[in-house]
């Protein structure tokens, strides 16, 4: 009687945080976790990303403010969340009683903000780390985004350094000449990992009334569209640090996600995937053990980035 093969591991460490596998659910598409426990084993993820908190609550644009394209969807959501005390209140009881880490995405719109946000939720029990969203704008400097300067994204990534004792683990746009410029900057300002990619600025015109489709004009694009120009991003960046990259983009079945760990990635976030289908995380998980079998690797480690030249 032949012995079953044994399960692969696919436990990592990302940033301290130790996850029992690689998978996660990127910020702002899996709410607050709540939303998606009926259908969902939490229990089950490597980490759960909560939507983006900042200071105060924020209503977000105006609709409409998403619209499925060919190959993915534009959003143009505007981070819309409770604050940190509405979060806080409302979602933090029940995201202690899981056995999941929880990384909140944090931003601001400015580096006082960002610091501030930092501040308030170290020390708080059942958060595991920070995704810094560095692709906002910053109001003194006429609306430019952080994530547009090496220097910028460094000085904010510095101030949330500066202001928590947790993880973090800036999120970086793709729109940037030299990735590994950015990623090596907010390495030097002390980040435990780095997220990437976030949305692709986008747009949609209804042919018909020759208007914007969406009320923000613009937004970002997700989906399957956008992996191709992750990988090569992700790529790039893990060869530039030494710390963990994330990385996310385009994930709609294992194959996409067993990419980003083969270009170097050491996590894996699922995203736009989501909303066609919730359980596509366990889906990945899944996909991912059944690949390390098929190629006769024991640990996930052996597959992470084992990209050949």
């Amino acid at each position: 009687m032949t012995a079953p093969t044994p399960k692969p591991n696919l436990a990592v460490e990302v940033g301290r945080i130790r996850m029992r596998n690689p998978v996660m659910v990127a910020s702002g598409t899996f709410g607050y976790g709540a939303e998606y426990a009926g259908i969902v084993d939490l229990n089950r993820l490597g980490a759960l990303v909560v939507k983006g908190i900042r200071l105060d609550p924020h209503e977000g644009n105006a609709t409409p403010r998403l619209i499925e394209v060919f190959g993915g969807i534009i959003n143009a959501i505007g981070l819309q969340g409770p604050g940190v005390d509405g979060f806080l209140k409302d979602y933090m009881p029940f995201l202690r009683n899981r056995d999941v880490p929880v990384i909140v995405n944090i931003w601001g719109r400015s580096e006082e903000e960002y610091g501030e946000v930092a501040a308030r939720f170290d020390g708080q029990p059942g958060i595991a780390a920070l995704e810094v969203n560095i692709s906002c704008p910053n109001v003194k400097k006429g609306g430019i985004t952080f994530s547009a300067d090496p220097r910028s994204a460094e000085q904010v990534v510095r101030r949330v350094r500066a202001a928590t004792r947790l993880p973090i683990i800036p999120k970086l746009a793709p729109n940037v000449p030299d990735i590994a410029s950015f990623a090596k900057a907010v390495e030097a300002a002390g980040a435990d990992a780095i997220s990437l990619i976030n949305t692709i600025p986008a747009m949609a015109i209804d042919i018909e009334t020759r208007r914007p489709i969406l009320a923000n004009k613009v937004g970002g694009l997700s989906g399957p569209a956008i992996h191709p120009v992750a990988v090569k991003l992700v790529w790039e960046a893990a060869r530039a640090v030494r710390i963990p990259v994330i990385g996310m983009g385009g994930i709609m079945e294992p194959e996409q996600a067993i990419e980003f760990l083969i270009a170097g990635a050491t996590a894996v976030a699922v995203g736009t995937a989501n909303f066609a289908d919730p359980t596509t995380a366990l889906r990945v998980i899944a996909g991912i053990a059944d690949y390390l079998v098929r190629h006769g690797m024991s640990d996930v480690r052996e597959l992470i980035g084992s990209v050949r030249d």
